[in-house]
């Protein structure tokens, strides 16, 4: 059931182009409702409208590219009133309903008329779902050219029964007659106005043909019509063909092609002369395509129309395919070629082509207009066409509806590009909580932003989702500074501590500068707000000794700066002072052992006739109250012991005994036992870490890693500072036969690839000793682990 109502104001425009009536249905009218059409048959009353009435009668339902329905309808339609050829009319009924049954439909009665009256002898439309051929009856019946395939149906007129019409079809199965009542039942319509006849049938019918002219496919279908009445016998070609194809695309244009000439609707070539060519887009003529870009071309074989991708009067419409953006563009195009030949004088030829590319990726652009110094992300995602919405965005792991973005800090906001283009716009601070953060390089900060969009696409609303990453490196990190200053027993270092343990963490050689550390190695370690303030005695683990001599030492003490994720070092900070010291002994870690010994006797002792075990080993150099031994471990009648986890290497100084002139008989001698007592100790099994020198114009000597004391022989508990050593000697050979060594510190000079041959040697003659290379490398620097680095051998 439904109700007859009054149409809406601005629910249905009509028109009619050339011969065909052309209306359109607003589709904001029908948002969420369902629409039906029919027919009224003057005589049968209203036939709804499916696909095979419309193919039989004519009629064409269908979307314009902006989704609006549009009906079209021949002048000759099935239902169509006739007045003479010239004034037509057609009525509609339009139902509308919230249901998709069509209960409670509203029902609107529209009528149409058309005028025409400048009637080609022949006319043919191409449709989306027929093709229809109207030919006047008052010209010439049959052509003199006795070769025409059709003429083969002469004889069967001999059977024809008075004021008939039959319908004769010439296919690759073979010839078919029917009668007119029975065409319908296949889909044709064949009919007579008072001047003309005509033919409209259904694409790829049975008794259709496929022929390719000039590399386009067209439908045929080649057919007589038959009339008998009493003395006249009429033949007429109602022969009609239709472009199916022809269309081709580039990544910005289609191009629309049709024959100019079509042999099955021209018989006699040479006599064909083209009249005219014109074009339309939604049914309307473009008088001048130039103006719109379009392009209109023809000569003797084609015609060809090219359209820009997103030119006016078409459509560009937003998709989502296999999780990729793009468009597709669709136009309504129809073309109309008028030509005259020496069978039909005149032939109007019109084909309607809605055209709809395909699917074409677009694939979005991230943009970063980040300016670093504002410390805010401006990223610009784009291009979208209107229909395309964000629906939210994800900020690290974190969704993000629009409002809720906007609460966080966020601005988001579109911004027109060109060719009605646009983009959007998305600001985030650098300090935002979810943007990540990376120190890097030596004071900068590298800010991550990942981002993942979602987006609403076309009038399906296709979800479809972008990510992006976005980097701005900043210099926006001070680097700590350090003074350095000594005492007479101390060394210090005051270190600013803006950043420690969050960018960088302090070393002192490979070990991490902590509570543990300070108080293992005997240092103290204060804070205050500003400065971490680290005293070093002379003597603790870690300082190095740049120059040990008589009665003074050169010393210094190293903190390294490294990042703590990396272990990158970045700064060392140093501190070196020279010391004035009357006893000390310093003991390197290739074994070296230095003393300065102070010997206070009464009366004087010559201190250039002090020794060590080995008698031969004197002082470097002495004075009236000390000594300078510089000896090896391996050398001097050192002794060595194991106790714990400690090597010992032990040596005495002694003077040899003297005798002292006295007043009386006998004389008095000094004491021969008296001695001092020399102790280094080193961890054991324990990897210790060499150096690898470049050499250059500046002498450059071992650094020290450990010290010890001078001590008596006595009851007194012996006090131990314990220091690593490793006694093994590198050398590098001249060849391969390692016969003939450079000498310490010669520059060597090799190429990228030339070898360099390398000897390791482990001097400790204990059985407990050996030695185990696991890795060797050069730098470019004194620290260790600075780059770039060599690698020798890694991991043995």
């Amino acid at each position: 059931s439904s109700a007859l109502c009054v149409l809406p104001p601005g629910f249905v425009e009509n028109s009619c182009h050339s011969r065909i009536f052309w209306m359109k249905l607003n589709k904001l009218f029908l948002q969420g409702k369902f629409f039906q059409l029919e027919i009224n048959d003057p005589y049968a009353g209203p036939l709804l409208l499916d696909e095979k009435l419309a193919s039989r009668c004519g009629y064409v339902l269908s979307e314009d590219v902006w989704g609006n329905p549009i009906f079209r309808a021949s002048v000759l339609g099935c239902h169509v009133a006739n007045e003479a050829d010239e004034l037509f009319s057609l009525t509609v009924n339009i139902r509308v309903s919230s249901y998709p049954s069509m209960r409670a439909a509203v029902t609107y009665t529209y009528p149409m008329y058309c005028s025409y009256s400048s009637w080609a002898p022949r006319e043919i439309v191409c449709e989306e779902n027929y093709m229809e051929v109207s030919v006047k009856t008052d010209v010439p019946a049959v052509s003199n050219d006795y070769t025409v395939a059709w003429m083969s149906a002469l004889p069967e007129t001999q059977n024809l029964a008075y004021q008939l019409w039959q319908l004769m079809f010439v296919s690759p199965s073979g010839r078919k007659r029917i009668m007119v009542s029975d065409a319908a039942k296949l889909g044709y319509s064949f009919n007579n106005t008072p001047s003309r006849v005509y033919l409209r049938a259904p694409y790829h019918s049975n008794e259709s043909d496929f022929s390719t002219v000039g590399g386009v496919n067209m439908n045929i279908v080649t057919s007589t019509s038959m009339y008998r009445q009493r003395w006249l016998l009429l033949l007429i070609d109602t022969t009609v063909s239709c472009p199916v194809d022809g269309t081709s695309f580039t990544d910005t244009t289609l191009t629309w092609t049709v024959p100019s000439i079509i042999p099955t609707l021209v018989l006699q070539e040479s006599t064909f002369l083209s009249k005219s060519i014109s074009m339309g887009v939604n049914g309307q003529v473009i008088a001048n395509p130039r103006e719109k870009n379009y392009l209109l071309e023809h000569n003797n074989t084609h015609i060809g129309i090219t359209i820009p991708i997103g030119a006016d009067g078409g459509k560009l419409k937003s998709s989502v395919s296999g999780d990729v953006y793009g468009v597709i563009y669709s136009i309504d195009l129809f073309l109309e070629h008028t030509w005259t030949d020496a069978d039909w004088q005149t032939t109007k030829y019109t084909v309607i082509k809605p055209i709809v590319t395909p699917f074409i990726p677009q694939i979005p652009t991230v943009i970063n207009n980040t300016l670093p110094e504002e410390r805010i992300f401006n990223v610009a995602f784009g291009h979208f066409l209107p229909d395309v919405s964000l629906v939210s965005i994800t900020v690290g792991n974190v969704p993000f509806t629009l409002r809720r973005a906007q609460h966080q800090g966020y601005k988001i906001y579109e911004t027109p590009f060109s060719n009605t283009t646009k983009g959007f716009i998305l600001e985030v601070p650098f300090d935002d909580p979810y943007v990540l953060k990376e120190y890097v390089n030596k004071n900068e900060t590298k800010y991550t932003l990942l981002l993942n969009y979602t987006l609403s696409v076309g009038p399906e609303m296709t979800p479809y989702y972008h990510s992006a990453e976005l980097e701005c490196i900043i210099a926006d990190i001070e680097l700590p500074e350090a003074v350095g200053y000594c005492d007479k027993e101390n060394l210090y270092l005051a270190i600013a501590i803006l950043g420690l343990h969050q960018y960088w963490n302090l070393y002192i050689g490979n070990k991490l500068l902590n509570r543990h550390t300070v108080l293992t190695n005997g240092y103290f370690a204060a804070t205050n707000s500003t400065h971490l303030i680290l005293q070093i005695p002379l003597f603790a683990i870690g300082v190095i000794y740049e120059e040990v001599s008589f009665q003074k030492i050169k010393a210094r003490f190293d903190v390294a700066l490294r990042k703590v994720r990396t272990l990158e070092t970045l700064e060392i900070f140093s501190t070196r002072c020279n010391f004035n010291s009357s006893a000390f002994v310093v003991c390197h870690p290739d074994g070296t052992i230095m003393i300065t010994a102070q010997m206070k006797t009464i009366p004087a002792i010559d201190m250039s006739k002090t020794k060590l075990r080995d008698s031969s080993c004197k002082p470097k150099e002495y004075n009236e109250e000390h000594a300078f031994f510089k000896f090896h471990v391996t050398t001097c009648g050192t002794s060595v012991r194991f106790e714990g986890d400690h090597i010992i290497y032990e040596n005495e100084i002694s003077y040899e005994k003297e005798t002292l002139p006295g007043q009386s008989q006998p004389t008095i001698t000094r004491d021969t036992d008296y001695r001092l007592t020399v102790l280094c100790y080193y961890r054991a099994k324990e990897t210790v870490m060499l150096g690898a020198f470049i050499s250059d114009s500046s002498t450059h000597t071992s650094p020290a890693f450990g010290s010890g004391t001078v001590v008596p022989r006595s009851n007194i508990a012996v006090y131990r500072r314990v220091r690593q050593v490793l006694n093994v000697v590198s050398r590098v050979s001249k060849d391969v036969s390692f016969m003939e060594f450079y000498e310490p510190n010669t520059a060597i000079l090799r190429g990228s690839l030339d070898p360099v041959f390398l000897e390791v040697e482990l001097k400790d003659e204990g059985p407990e000793a050996e030695l185990y290379l696991d890795n060797c490398w050069v730098t470019g620097s004194l620290d260790f682990n600075s780059t770039p680095r060599w690698n020798i051998t890694v991991d043995g």
